[in-house]
């Protein structure tokens, strides 16, 4: 982070190697004859295998960062490399595909489709792919099974618990093998038992090598992460790694 915005006691990984680096990012919504300063300035660096919480007040650019990570927005300004590939430079077929293979998405709804099953709901990443048929439902079952819930496969969303159909989101978000898993708000929409057994499969996902980043409000959620960044007002208000946390995956 640049020394305008670096809180005291925040530690940045060295840019080599970084999976996401933003640099001096913002993004001004037009709202009639106003400009919305949604982000205004922000530098994130995020190396592989990290875990990582977003966390902020309501307006405080939470949401349009994690937009801005998962390529459904790109900055009015400043810099934002996935892999080393400035993403304001993709047309958008090219941000459809990074979408598709690179970014897996659990959102608080869920976002499935009603009439299909577990299955299909799964392997909808892998259809948009192009894969064969035969493929990509070895590969949906595969992880429905890793969730829990290879016996509820050809069930709907409607036959399906609150914590059953967020399983089958993350069984979606894993499906295509992403280079970041992004959750907005996971357990927001679930009981505290519940949200703590997703937060325990989110943990194990992490636990296997993935880059784990989610938004929420929730303090209990956000001390599962190795790492914390709280947003105000557009910008990073703090940066904070976990005491026992010395690196990513860990």
């Amino acid at each position: 982070m640049s020394p305008a915005n670096e809180p005291s006691g925040a530690t940045t990984p060295p840019t080599d190697g970084a999976l996401i680096d933003i640099r001096d990012v913002r993004k001004i919504y037009v709202m009639g004859t106003n400009e919305v300063h949604a982000l205004d300035g922000v530098d994130l660096l995020v190396r592989k295998g990290e875990y990582l919480a977003i966390m902020g007040p309501s307006g405080s650019g939470k949401s349009t960062l994690m937009n801005m990570i998962g390529c459904l927005d790109t900055p009015t300004s400043g810099s934002y490399k996935l892999r080393g590939t400035e993403i304001r430079e993709r047309e958008d077929d090219e941000l459809a595909r990074i979408r598709n293979q690179e970014i897996g998405f659990i959102f608080q709804t869920f976002n499935l489709l009603p009439r299909a099953d577990a299955l299909h709901n799964v392997e909808l990443p892998l259809i948009y792919a192009g894969k064969p048929a035969r493929e990509r439902r070895a590969r949906a079952k595969e992880l429905l099974d890793l969730v829990g819930l290879g016996d509820r496969m050809h069930h709907r969303p409607n036959e399906l618990s609150g914590g059953q159909r967020q399983r089958v989101a993350i069984a979606r978000a894993l499906v295509n093998s992403p280079s970041i898993v992004l959750a907005d708000e996971p357990t927001g929409n679930l009981d505290t038992k519940t949200g703590q057994e997703i937060m325990a499969l989110l943990d194990d996902i992490h636990r296997k090598g993935n880059t784990v980043i989610l938004v929420t409000h929730e303090e209990e959620v956000a001390a599962r992460a190795h790492r914390v960044v709280r947003l105000r007002d557009g910008l990073i208000e703090s940066d904070q790694r976990r005491a026992s946390s010395t690196g990513p995956g860990t």
